[in-house]
């Protein structure tokens, strides 16, 4: 069983007002703000003891907690294809879609070392990227979240990609979409969600 290194650093006057990816990534042990999205995405970074989303503005002296898997997850050597089902709604040489179904993990993490869209992906022929572990990865989704997936098939669609998708479509053709199912009336008309939400909340 892979271990955690557990890291706890008060935020600096100098990362201040920084987002939590940014500073997440700054920590050496981290390495890269795409490892430190990944990090947040799977619950593993705690502001101040409470989860929080990669935009996420730190406050000086707020603590960052960060639990990094062992280097076994780091590298794509242990990792192998396997023939799961994920429909491709859209292919050519720079990129592929994929039609992500609810269930499935998009890349291998504590807890989920196969049966992730990444082996799915491997079995497809695809490898590399920033990191070997999330060959093609430029965005994801959660575990229980369905919708469709870009993923890069070359180092140059890779780098296009995940600039596209950090920008939000601020200054690019680039547009993401989500659609909600709800019944009811929320009590609230504006707001932020920041966890999840179910009917005791409507």
């Amino acid at each position: 069983m892979s271990g955690r290194v557990v890291i706890e650093r008060p935020v600096s006057a100098d990362m201040a007002g920084s987002r939590l990816d940014v500073v997440v990534g700054a920590i050496p042990e981290v390495g890269s703000r795409s490892r430190a999205e990944v990090l947040v995405a799977e619950g593993l970074v705690l502001v101040d003891g409470i989860a929080r989303p990669r935009s996420y503005r730190v406050r000086e002296g707020q603590v960052v907690r960060v639990e990094v898997p062992d280097s076994a997850h780091d590298s794509g050597d242990d990792l192998t294809a396997e023939d799961i089902p994920v429909p491709i709604v859209y292919e050519d040489v720079w990129l592929l879609v994929v039609d992500k179904p609810a269930g499935l993990v998009v890349h291998p993490a504590p807890g989920h070392a196969g049966g992730t869209l990444v082996n799915a992906l491997l079995n497809h022929g695809l490898a590399g990227g920033e990191e070997g572990f999330r060959p093609g990865i430029v965005h994801r989704l959660d575990k229980d979240t369905s919708g469709l997936m870009v993923v890069a098939k070359n180092d140059r669609a890779h780098q296009s990609l995940t600039a596209q998708f950090a920008d939000h479509g601020r200054t690019g053709p680039m547009r993401r979409g989500y659609m909600a199912f709800v019944w009811g009336v929320p009590g609230r008309q504006r707001g932020t969600p920041d966890n999840r939400f179910g009917p005791e909340d409507l």
